[in-house]
């Protein structure tokens, strides 16, 4: 599976990390590849949780909007996890 994410770095440093295909997953990290080792931990959770109540894996999003807050800089990545089962 692979999803977009959004990462916004903050004024004060830091990146904030967004996936809007799957509602509420956020995670943030210090660095670049810390936010985006946390948004992979983040996305298989949450997977992994859909899963477990046997729920469908929403698919990744065409497009994405988002809100820059106190961001200095936005990034947008995908990110790609482990196969999994049962997408929608």
């Amino acid at each position: 599976m692979t999803y977009t994410v959004i990462l916004v770095r903050e004024a004060d440093g830091g990146y904030c990390v967004h996936v809007p295909a799957l509602k509420g997953c956020h995670t943030e990290g210090d660095t670049l590849p810390e936010a985006l080792d946390m948004a992979r931990d983040a996305i298989e959770g949450y997977l992994e949780s859909l899963e477990q109540h046997d729920e469908l894996l929403p698919p990744d999003v065409a497009t994405v909007t988002f809100d820059w807050r106190n961001g200095t800089e936005a990034l947008v990545y995908r990110v790609t996890v482990g196969e999994a089962v049962g997408v929608a």
